[in-house]
C-alpha cells in the first residue's frame, strides 16, 4: 500500500526578485513524498510549487487539500485533480521518482547519464536601467547567446534605451533577445510600444497584455510585428477542449509552459499537444521551484526533446536550496551523476505523515502534520 506525505518549506531569495507584479523576497513551496509499505526506505519525492498570487490553486484550503490527497493517495486519480496543477507537478514527480527506484529520477534519459546539455536562456531581472544593463552584461559574459529581460516595471522609454545599447553592442545574430511584459501593458498602448520594440530585432515578448483579454489578444497576435508568446494565458484553463479552443482562437507564435502552474506534466503534455496540432512552438521555463523541482523539470525537458532553448536554472535564486546533480556549464544545462540530489529525509511511521529534515539546511516551517 503506497503512503504520503507533505511539509511547506520557506525559499529565500539571495536578492529583491522583481516583476511587474511583485517584490519578492520568499516564496512558500511545499514537498511531497510517497513511499510503498512494502519498501519503506524507496521514496519519491516531488515538490507541490505553489506561486502565490498566480496559480489557480492558490486557495485558503490548500494545504487542507493536499493533506486530503496525501491520505488517499492510492485512490488518487491525476484526471480528477485538474484544478491542482502544482499539486499535480508534485505527486506526478513523486509517483514518477517512486517508479524509478526513488533517486530523484522520475525522467530518466540519455541526459541524466550526463552527456548532453539542455540549452537555456539566461533570464534578467526587473530592476533599475543600471542594474538591468549589468545583470545583461554578466548573463552574455557567461557565455549566453539567448537572453531573457523582464520589462514593464520601469519607465518604458529607459527600458527602450537599455535594449536599444544592448542591441547596438550585439547582432541578432549574436544575441537573441526574448522579453516578457508579465501583462504590464495597457490594451490600448501595447501595439505601440510593439512597433518600437520590433525595431531592435526583438526574437518574442511574452505576455504583453493581462490574460484573459482574448479578443485583444487575438488582433496583436494577428499584427504584432513581434512574435507573441503566451504565458499567464495558460493558467486556470484546464480541460483539453479548453486548451485547444484557446489555441486555436488566439493563434500565438509560441506557448510557454510552466508545469506547476499549467496542470503538472500530463497537463503541459496536453497544451504541447494542442499547439503543435497547429504549427505553433512552445519552450518550458521553471516558476520559481527549489532544486527539487527544478530537477524534475530539467529530466522531463530532456525526454520531451524540445529544441528551444528553456528557461531553466540551477536553483540560484535561493540561499537556502538543496544540492542537486543539474549544472549550468556556460548556456548549457548538464546532469552530473557523481552529485547526489538532496532530498527530504523520511521518518517511516503509519501514524504520522513524514517531516522535512535536512544535515544541510533548517526551516522554521517544519512540521509533523497526521494523516
Amino acid at each position: 500500500m503506497l503512503r504520503a506525505s507533505f511539509t511547506p518549506y520557506t525559499l529565500h531569495f539571495g536578492f529583491e526578485a522583481v516583476t511587474s507584479r511583485e517584490c519578492m523576497r520568499s516564496k512558500s513551496t511545499y514537498f511531497v513524498s510517497v513511499w510503498d509499505d512494502e519498501h519503506p526506505t524507496v521514496v519519491g519525492t516531488g515538490e507541490c510549487a505553489l506561486f502565490r498570487g498566480l496559480s489557480a490553486d492558490d486557495r485558503e484550503d490548500y494545504e487542507s487539500v493536499l493533506s486530503d490527497i496525501c491520505s488517499r493517495i492510492n485512490a488518487v486519480k491525476i484526471a480528477d485533480l485538474t484544478e491542482w496543477p502544482s499539486i499535480v507537478f508534485g505527486i506526478e514527480t513523486a509517483l514518477a521518482d517512486l517508479r524509478n527506484g526513488g533517486r530523484m529520477m522520475p525522467f530518466p534519459s540519455d541526459w541524466t547519464d550526463g552527456g548532453s546539455g539542455l540549452h537555456i536562456n539566461g533570464l534578467v531581472w526587473m530592476g533599475s536601467v543600471e542594474e538591468m544593463t549589468r545583470r545583461a552584461e554578466e548573463k552574455i559574459s557567461e557565455g549566453f547567446r539567448c537572453v531573457k529581460l523582464k520589462i514593464g516595471g520601469c519607465d518604458f522609454e529607459r527600458e527602450l534605451h537599455l535594449l536599444e545599447q544592448l542591441r547596438r553592442r550585439f547582432a541578432p545574430e549574436e544575441l537573441e533577445i526574448r522579453l516578457d511584459a508579465n501583462g504590464a501593458f495597457d490594451v490600448d498602448e501595447a501595439l505601440q510600444k510593439l512597433r518600437r520594440l520590433a525595431t531592435l530585432d526583438i526574437h518574442s515578448i511574452e505576455q504583453p497584455i493581462a490574460s484573459r483579454q482574448w479578443d485583444a489578444m487575438k488582433s496583436l497576435c494577428n499584427v504584432s510585428p513581434i512574435d507573441i508568446a503566451l504565458d499567464e494565458e495558460l493558467i486556470g484553463v484546464f480541460s483539453v477542449d479548453e486548451k485547444r479552443r484557446m489555441i486555436e482562437y488566439l493563434r500565438p507564435a509560441y506557448i510557454i509552459l510552466k508545469p506547476a502552474l499549467c496542470g503538472g506534466f500530463s497537463g503541459s503534455s496536453e497544451w504541447i499537444e494542442a499547439a503543435e496540432n497547429v504549427g505553433i512552438r512552445w519552450w518550458v521555463t521553471s516558476a520559481l521551484e527549489s532544486n527539487i523541482g527544478l530537477n524534475a523539470l530539467a529530466q522531463w525537458v530532456a525526454s520531451m526533446k524540445c529544441d528551444m532553448p528553456s528557461g531553466l536554472g540551477t536553483g540560484q535564486l535561493y540561499t537556502n536550496n538543496f544540492r542537486s546533480p543539474v549544472e549550468r556549464r556556460g548556456a548549457m544545462l548538464y546532469y552530473n551523476p557523481a552529485i547526489e540530489a538532496e532530498r527530504p529525509e523520511i521518518i517511516s511511521n503509519s501514524r504520522y505523515t513524514p517531516s522535512f529534515s535536512s544535515k544541510n539546511h533548517s526551516n522554521k516551517s517544519q512540521n509533523i502534520t497526521r494523516s
